[in-house]
């Protein structure tokens, strides 16, 4: 009998996954239950221990020692008290052993029900501990049932739920199929602990990375950022820590074998490798490949990154409804703007050309500076030879009169000539004469035609006459 009960403990913890000392003392706090309805008191506190070695079933029971017990399930008589602690003294609490013989069918039944759903309880509290530390992790499951909001995976233990909101777009699923997931978190709730998973978090494709590079596992080459559009493209920053490792040969692997299993877990998903850099222009430039950058200007108060790309590549920078940029603003953390040679050259033109008409206004606007007689013409002045220079005569009237200028007929000032427009446009080159003689060949050749024309002429004229007569011969 003994070795029957600790037999069927041993299959509960086998079957439960639970261990042996959590299975008995769901069993001990079971019996507790069942021995309290029939033999003991309500309120009277009843403790049950199962020897793990024999498998032999102790009930112990609280009770007062009192010199003449009135209720013998909850009071003790001194002499039997001190058989089981010599120093007791009355009116103290002490534990003797008061083991039912039999239990009863309602007490068996009673003890079965609360020993399931101890065992449940330590079932889920086991769940919860185990998965609790693995948030964030990859766990693998196979699909059990898909639903129309989500879809139930069988971890073995228990089911994780996958979300429609944490399902990769372009999948299909299928029951039966093993898929790697991303553990969310793990809540408890009253029918035990609910594990929810997903398939477009980043964490999966780091720990992916993690799983299939062993420098990014070791802490060698580690992982800066990433940024993922699930189920179409990600980008992920690598950096090394240690001189002399190419951190994106690492995770690329030799011919691609490593980035490969990756891509096919992820069920074709274009991942980008770039490299990390501490400064910011050349990271948004790696961010940005395959496309090649220009020139990339940085606005630190704002966090916008002004990239300049060349007219060819614009549309490869920018990418498939701008997922290229977008995924590297994500990868970055810097709000790109990007725009084409052509338009940068442009918007550089129209600046300057405003800056230099701002100057000019300036220039305008300001008054010219007074001139002083002293400062008037100096050039002149010292230009004029001095023997040339006439003095002027005395002043008559109060008038100064000037020097009289010598007449000199040879040093007249020419009259300007009148120009005609015939003498300014550019006169018409004369048509060369074997293009005459060609078309007087050409009206000698035509000459036929010509006089056809002048006898329907003469023959008009001439019909014409005819009816004049008849009308002036009707008239006669």
């Amino acid at each position: 009998m003994k070795s029957d009960f600790l037999l069927a403990i041993t299959q509960l913890s086998a079957e439960k996954k639970l261990p042996k000392e959590v299975v008995i003392a769901a069993v001990e706090s079971a019996l507790v239950s069942a021995y309290r309805k029939d033999n003991f008191a309500a309120n009277q506190n009843i403790a049950v221990k199962i020897n793990p070695t024999t498998g032999k079933v102790e009930v112990w029971v609280e009770k007062t020692v009192v010199e003449l017990p009135l209720d013998g399930r909850r009071e003790i008589p001194l002499d039997e008290a001190r058989r089981v602690k010599p120093d007791v003294q009355i009116g103290e609490a002490i534990m003797v052993e008061a083991t039912p013989r039999n239990a009863g069918r309602i007490a068996a039944q009673t003890a079965k029900q609360v020993i399931l759903q101890r065992l449940h309880e330590a079932e889920h509290s086991a769940i919860f501990e185990e998965y609790a530390d693995k948030e964030g992790d990859i766990v693998t499951g196979l699909v059990q049932r898909i639903e129309s909001r989500q879809i139930l995976l069988d971890l073995g233990r228990t089911e994780a739920v996958l979300p429609a909101a944490e399902q990769a777009h372009n999948e299909r699923y299928r029951v039966g199929q093993r898929l790697k997931v991303c553990l969310l978190e793990v809540v408890q709730t009253n029918r035990g602990p609910q594990l929810v998973v997903s398939r477009s978090h980043p964490n999966l494709l780091r720990r992916l990375f993690e799983l299939e590079v062993p420098e990014v596992f070791n802490g060698i080459v580690e992982l800066k950022s990433i940024a993922r559009e699930a189920g179409y493209r990600s980008k992920v920053a690598v950096a090394a820590r240690q001189d002399g490792i190419d951190p994106v040969g690492c995770c690329v692997g030799l011919r691609g074998i490593r980035i490969q299993n990756i891509v096919n877990e992820l069920d074709g998903e274009k991942i980008d490798v770039v490299m990390w850099n501490p400064s910011a222009s050349v990271f948004i430039a790696s961010a940005l490949s395959p496309a090649q950058v220009l020139s990339v200007e940085l606005n630190d108060e704002e966090k916008v990154a002004t990239v300049v790309i060349p007219d060819r590549q614009l549309s490869l920078a920018i990418g498939k409804e701008g997922q290229n940029v977008r995924l590297a603003a994500k990868l970055t953390g810097w709000r790109i703007d990007i725009k084409s040679a052509s338009t940068a050259e442009a918007e550089r033109m129209a600046k300057a050309k405003l800056l230099t008409e701002t100057k000019e206004e300036a220039i305008v606007g300001e008054e010219p500076p007074a001139r002083t007689p002293d400062a008037m013409e100096p050039a002149l002045v010292s230009a004029k030879p001095p023997e040339e220079a006439a003095e002027p005569l005395p002043a008559t009237g109060g008038t100064l009169i000037p020097p009289p200028v010598p007449f000199e007929p040879q040093a007249a000032v020419e009259k300007p000539q009148v120009r005609f427009a015939e003498d300014i446009l550019i006169p018409a080159p004369t048509k060369p004469e074997t293009k005459s003689k060609k078309r007087k060949k050409k009206g000698t050749k035509g000459e036929g035609r010509a006089e056809d024309g002048i006898r329907l002429k003469k023959q008009r004229r001439e019909s014409e006459i005819p009816i004049g007569e008849d009308e002036e011969e009707e008239e006669y």
